[in-house]
């Protein structure tokens, strides 16, 4: 039973005390009181009454009618006279008198009217016992009527005291609750501090709990910073903050194997003319100054609308990758970057070799082209430029945006899709979940196809909420069958539209033990952007057994602010970041850091995109519980 509820108990059963108590007094006092006074009353009209008869001279015919007389006039019960050797000499009895008082009242609290009883005499002689008894019906009724008047304003101060006992409790319980909510989220991995309740003993506790998250949140925070450096360091060069050449091509083939990436983009390769020339001549710093603006640039330029994703690859030599974009538009726009941002540099040439890409493209060709094409660009004086050959266009690349809307409305109201399925697999070989990204039937009688294929148009067309709710549904009726935990990924769109999170809850409440198998992802974007949503829908979905994980993760993980608010269950490092980490110590720093800290939040740590053995013991080694890509799709399950 809760503290308050047995404060609220407390407090009923002393206001019942009180009442009842204050009732049992008052009514008993009355009672006292009432009797007293028909006592009196009986023993002064009895000594009146003697009085009248003694002055009779004993005649009792007299005396009958002054008795009468007297129990006519009065409330009486009963009147008698008595011999003086105890015979009854003459007596009137009263009928009893209705009342209101209830049969019960009346036999629990009775009232007694005791006889007043006086001497007759004629001088010396006596002539008899006089005996008066007053009705006590009438007292009754009085006391009835004060007792129901008493107990009218009991309750009515007991009301007033639970009132105020209320708001007491009210005021004890907002801080109480307040600090049993700080608990719970401290339990849920989500810290969060307190206004301090003005009850001193638990101002005491709130101040302990608040410290105790203010420590934690600064524990978080310093090693988040610690995580940051880490990954600069393996991640980044140190001169120009772009990604280094590991860490560029890494990302350039998870982009190129991902189901849900883009289809096609634009590789970039720009190269500074005689590098080695301009750092003897101009020095150091000046050549310095030179490649971080260069580096500024690419950073920020964007072309067509596609955020560009830079990287350098050796000292003259950089790299541009934007996804979803044309070549040439992109390449172009970057000339005119290059060429404002380096004006101070009247002497410098610049070549720039571009070449598109497709999904599925080999990392090692696609860098060959590129670099074909950057050396017919440096044969151009200047800002020189080179542009490969497209590729041939796809069969719906000419049908529109509004072609590829009808295309996938058809597709989602047929229902005709279908899950793919990659094990992630835990430390002891046995089987975490299925990865099952959703795949599309465009045409019908035709392939599924993955999402790389239709997804950049679902995002343009809205589609994105209908075609997470499909993959959960079909997720849900598979763990049904067969009793495997699937994982689904989530897009960062849906996130933003209300009606998919009410239809999201709905349908994993309505698979109530499938749920507990379903594994739930979304990318690192969402954590960033949306990371109350993202804590709302954890505190939705968790009692209902559902895993909540973030994929693709470990570009921006430690500088997600608050992440321990998320209220994740496990994390999926992104291929980019755990590949090659067999040899590069740099990055394996990193991993084991991120996977430490993560620990430490009680989240799992997950790698995807694992394709050669070396890299999974590295990663085992590092701490993490579960990996999938190629290595694990080849190993047994246990």
């Amino acid at each position: 039973m809760s503290l308050i509820r047995q404060l609220w108990l407390l407090l009923l059963a002393t206001v019942m005390v009180g009442v009842l108590g204050s009732a049992l007094v008052t009514v008993g006092s009355a009672r006292g009181y009432l009797e007293t006074q028909l006592r009196l009353k009986n023993s002064d009209n009895a000594q009146a009454l003697a009085l009248t008869l003694s002055q009779q001279n004993g005649d009792l015919a007299l005396a009958e009618l002054a008795i009468s007389a007297q129990f006519d006039t009065g409330f009486y019960e009963r009147i008698s006279l008595r011999g003086p050797d105890g015979q009854m000499l003459f007596e009137r009895r009263g009928t009893a008198e209705s009342t209101q008082v209830p049969t019960w009242f009346e036999g629990l609290v009775p009232i007694e009217s005791l006889p007043g009883v006086a001497q007759v005499s004629n001088g010396w002689r006596s002539l008899g016992t006089l005996e008066v008894v007053s009705a006590s019906s009438f007292a009754l009724d009085d006391l009835w009527r004060g007792s129901l008047r008493s107990a009218g304003w009991l309750i009515l101060i007991g009301l007033l005291a639970g009132a105020l006992g209320s708001l007491v409790l009210r005021r004890i319980r907002a801080p109480l609750q307040a600090t049993v909510d700080q608990a719970r989220a401290i339990v849920e991995r989500r810290f969060v501090t307190v206004p301090e309740p003005r009850v001193p003993e638990l101002s005491q506790l709130s101040r302990a709990m608040n410290a105790m998250v203010q420590r934690l949140q600064a524990m978080l925070g310093e090693q988040g910073a610690q995580l940051e450096a880490l990954r600069q360091q393996a991640q980044t060069d140190p001169l120009t903050g772009l990604s280094n050449r590991g860490h560029f091509l890494a990302q350039l083939g998870s982009m190129l194997a991902r189901e849900d990436t883009p289809r096609s983009g634009a590789l970039l390769l720009v190269r500074v003319h005689d590098l080695a020339g301009r750092n003897r001549d101009a020095g150091h710093a000046a050549t310095d100054a030179l490649l971080q603006t260069l580096a500024l640039s690419l950073r920020t330029a964007a072309a067509a609308g596609a955020p560009l994703m830079a990287g350098r690859l050796n000292g003259a030599d950089f790299a541009v990758q934007a996804a979803d974009a044309d070549a040439a538009r992109v390449a172009t726009a970057l000339q005119a970057t290059l060429r404002t941002a380096l004006k101070p540099w009247v002497d410098v040439r610049v070549a720039i070799g571009a070449v598109p890409w497709r999904s599925g493209a080999s990392v090692a060709a696609l860098m060959l082209a590129a670099d074909a094409a950057l050396v017919r660009a440096e044969t151009q004086d200047g800002y020189g430029l080179a542009v490969d050959d497209p590729p041939a266009a796809s069969p719906e690349s000419a049908i529109g945006e509004s072609g590829w809307r009808q295309l996938l409305w058809r597709s989602l109201e047929r229902g005709d899709a279908q899950l793919g399925s990659y094990p992630v697999i835990g430390r002891d070989g046995r089987l975490l979940h299925l990865e099952s990204p959703l795949r599309l039937r465009l045409h019908e009688g035709g392939a599924f196809e993955p999402a790389a294929r239709w997804l950049p148009w679902a995002l343009r067309s809205q589609f994105s909420a209908r075609t997470d709710l499909l993959a959960v549904r079909l997720a849900l009726e598979q763990i049904a069958v067969d009793e495997q935990p699937r994982g689904v990924n989530l897009a960062a769109d849906s996130l933003g539209d209300s009606g998919f999170l009410v239809g999201l809850r709905s349908l994993v409440a309505a698979h109530g033990e499938a749920a507990r198998a379903l594994w739930l992802e979304v990318g690192e974007r969402a954590a960033i952007e949306q990371l109350p949503v993202l804590r709302d829908l954890g505190q939705h979905l968790r009692p209902l057994g559902v895993q909540l994980g973030l994929e693709h993760a470990g570009e921006r993980l430690a500088r997600i602010e608050r992440l321990y608010e998320a209220g994740l269950d496990y994390v999926k490092l992104d291929g980019a970041l755990v590949s090659g980490v067999a040899l590069d110590g740099a990055r394996a720093d990193f991993v084991r850091g991120l996977v430490w800290t993560l620990h430490g939040l009680e989240i799992r740590v997950l790698a995807e995109g694992v394709a050669d053995a070396a890299d999974a013991r590295s990663l085992w080694a590092c701490g993490l519980d579960g990996i999938t890509g190629p290595w694990a799709s080849a190993q047994p399950l246990r």
